[in-house]
């Protein structure tokens, strides 16, 4: 095993153990950083696999646009940003059907490649993936930008539900007038 495979196992350990405070806590702006800690640990597992290009991505869009936008829409909206207990968890469930899904791909990924070594590919590097993905793929990249841009005006309308109402007009004024003595009293 080498240096490189340990600090994999070390980083996939960090996400893994991150990802499960996201669903487990019952703060939900700490949940929000929980994922961010859960996604850096990701990106630093494509860093060491050398794929410098998607980790960065992965730290540009995910932590910190996704993160920010879902923290924003958290805070713009009032929900709850303390310890709630009135959060519906469904703990063994849930932990029932994630290990699952996790037991599921390590008996894939141990069918598949046997604990063998695997020559990565040449042709992936940072400037043929950046010219598919500004040359073939720019409308879905541009189209994400406008929703995710459109998704943090929605948050703002829905925290300000004052915004294009008319204030309600008092009566109070016209029905009970208030004298004022000369000299300014009451």
């Amino acid at each position: 095993m080498t240096g490189a495979d340990v600090l994999l196992l070390a980083l996939g350990a960090v996400a893994v153990g991150a990802g499960a405070l996201v669903v487990t806590t019952k703060h939900l702006v700490r949940a929000g950083l929980y994922l961010v800690v859960c996604l850096a640990a990701l990106a630093g597992d494509f860093l060491v696999l050398s794929a410098e290009l998607v980790a960065w991505v992965q730290v540009l869009i995910y932590v910190g646009a996704v993160v920010v936008l879902l923290l924003f829409a958290v805070m713009l909206t009032r929900a709850p940003i303390g310890a709630s207990d009135d959060l519906d968890r469904q703990g063994w469930p849930a932990a029932l059907i994630g290990g699952g899904a996790g037991l599921g791909l390590a008996v894939l990924l141990v069918d598949a490649y046997r604990w063998s070594a695997v020559d990565l590919p040449t042709a992936g590097t940072a400037e043929r993936l950046g010219e598919q993905i500004f040359q073939s793929w720019v409308l879905p990249f541009e189209v994400l930008s406008v929703l995710l841009l459109s998704a943090l005006v929605g948050a703002i309308v829905l925290s300000r539900p004052e915004i294009g109402r008319a204030a309600p007009h008092s009566t109070a004024a016209v029905t009970d007038p208030v004298e004022v003595e000369p000299g300014g009293r009451r």
